[in-house]
């Protein structure tokens, strides 16, 4: 079976010419089929804040109304999407931007029943992997961003780190599958500002641990719950940066 790597981004990542440049190189000399998937927050938060829209973060995840759901289909979906597929196609990889609506291949459902009202944010129902298996085996490099449909002509806001997940599991059953989550942490750190605080691997009990202790925090949470998530169904590898996530 052949190997595919799916790399999830961050935004600080993104955001920052000389970080992405790196980041790009590194991902266009990666063999084989691949899939890229990317944040954007610190970016929509930027031009919610020039169009006078207020930003609300609630456990690392963004409050999107329909003001917001504007502002991350504009930034996701355009600006950054084609930002990194121009300059993948610079580098020789045939890229594609995509998000969920195009070709139907990322179906969610808007979040209801919560204790916090997330607005227009989805969560992921299916992933058409079949047709990601389509693209890829004809070259095709997917750049998808973090923005999923209820089929019903309603985009939804949708954690890329989930999507990642999402798209890695679909893609189970055509390839061995490699997680990668990429940020501009040297991986899960004890402590955040200390890159020599490493932690190389780190299992669900440990998760658990460090979680109750407040040293994960934030969006660190759901990156760690879906790599853990992810394994289970069937992920051959996931990795936080140099940290790998063990069952």
């Amino acid at each position: 079976m052949t190997d595919i790597t799916i790399l999830k981004v961050g935004g600080a990542i993104v955001e920052t010419p000389e970080s992405l440049e790196q980041l790009l190189d590194r991902f266009a000399s990666i063999e084989g089929p691949k899939v890229l998937i990317h944040g954007g927050g610190r970016s929509a938060t930027k031009m919610a804040s020039r169009l006078g829209i207020e930003t609300r973060m609630v456990d690392g995840r963004r409050v999107t109304d329909a003001a917001m759901l504007d502002v991350v289909t504009m930034v996701y979906g355009g600006l950054v999407n084609k930002r990194i597929v121009a300059r993948l196609q610079a580098r020789g990889v045939n890229a594609l931007g995509l998000c969920g609506a195009d070709m139907n291949i990322l179906r969610a459902h808007k979040r209801t029943g919560a204790v916090v009202d997330y607005g227009f944010v989805g969560d992921v129902d299916d992933v058409d992997g079949k047709t990601l298996q389509g693209l890829l085996d004809e070259g095709v490099v997917p750049v998808i961003a973090p923005l999923t449909h209820d089929g019903r002509g309603q985009l939804l806001n949708t954690n890329a780190d989930t999507i990642a997940a999402e798209t890695a599991k679909a893609l189970v059953p055509f390839f061995g599958v490699r997680l990668i989550y990429y940020f501009e942490k040297r991986g899960v750190l004890l402590n955040p500002d200390d890159d020599e605080s490493l932690i190389r691997e780190i299992g669900h009990a440990d998760f658990e641990r460090l979680m109750s202790e407040g040293i994960v925090s934030d969006g660190m949470i759901p990156k760690l719950q879906n790599a853990f998530d992810a394994l289970a169904k069937g992920i051959s590898k996931v990795f936080i940066n140099e940290t790998e996530i063990k069952p």
